[in-house]
């Protein structure tokens, strides 16, 4: 009878590990704001501070970009080279990561919002593992990832090794690179990044076939018309990049469902 109830109690337990893990699996948010490059309004664009803001704020999700470096380690990053946010010019991918970490990727935001060094501190550029360890830490808001050169293998590679899954999609507007995210992490989500004068029901019927989950359109190019494709086949339309009100709230009216803005407080007062 001892016996019995011990296995018993032990059977709850696990039931009720069980039922915290799918607890945080369903507790991300959804409300369409994905905070681009992080809250680049206030914080440098794809550093840490920015993507810790934009969890904070209440994004549910962020948006990064990747590169590979010349030793092979992965940084968020948006450009070929450091020259637009640093205080010195290097090429990411000719560089080491020991040296892309001497750049103040900081520099440009501070020269532009006229902020001092106590102010707005200097940044190295992070790893994409820092941003994915700062990101696991929370069930709120995910991350989706950006590739801007041929590093998908390894990105998906690095999310499978830290088992974060549930916490990761992938956006861009290269159909190779999406297509690759799907044949190697099916369950991954795909955001097909497009242009303002693309051909909508082309992009459907391929958006379908290679099973991604939203199409997400270059908002000068937005029509109701393409909204209410993209929902009747079953996709989520999307918006890219938005940081006007008034314009937010139009694309709102019309039906458009997720926008990427580098503002999301903005974004989630209109929500």
């Amino acid at each position: 009878m001892k016996l019995l109830t011990l296995i018993l109690a032990y059977c709850l337990l696990l039931n009720s590990l069980t039922a915290t893990e799918d607890q945080k699996a369903t507790s991300f948010l959804n409300n369409g704001v994905t905070a681009h490059r992080g809250n680049s309004s206030a914080y440098p664009e794809n550093t840490l501070p920015a993507f810790e803001s934009g969890i904070a704020v209440g994004a549910d999700w962020l948006e990064l970009d990747i590169f590979l470096t010349k030793d092979g380690k992965i940084v968020v990053t948006h450009d070929k080279t450091t020259q637009r946010v640093g205080d010195k010019n290097l090429t990411i991918a000719d560089s080491t990561y020991a040296e892309l970490k001497t750049v103040d990727v900081a520099s440009d935001f501070r020269k532009r919002h006229q902020k001092t060094k106590p102010e707005c501190p200097p940044q190295q550029m992070p790893l994409l593992e820092d941003v994915l360890k700062l990101v696991k830490r929370q069930h709120r808001t995910r991350v989706s990832l950006q590739p801007k050169a041929d590093c998908v293998k390894e990105a998906v590679a690095l999310v499978k090794q830290l088992k974060m899954e549930p916490w990761v999609g992938f956006n861009d507007g290269n159909l190779t690179y999406m297509t690759q995210v799907k044949q190697l992490a099916p369950a991954i989500p795909v955001f097909w990044d497009r242009g303002a004068e693309t051909d909508i029901d082309a992009d459907i019927k391929i958006a379908k076939q290679r099973g991604f989950e939203a199409l997400v359109l270059n908002y000068q190019g937005i029509t109701p018309e393409k909204i209410q494709k993209i929902k009747a086949a079953g996709l989520e339309p999307g918006a890219w990049t938005v940081n006007n009100p008034k314009l937010m709230q139009q694309l709102l009216n019309q039906g458009i469902e997720r926008i990427y803005t580098d503002d999301p407080r903005l974004l989630l007062k209109l929500k």
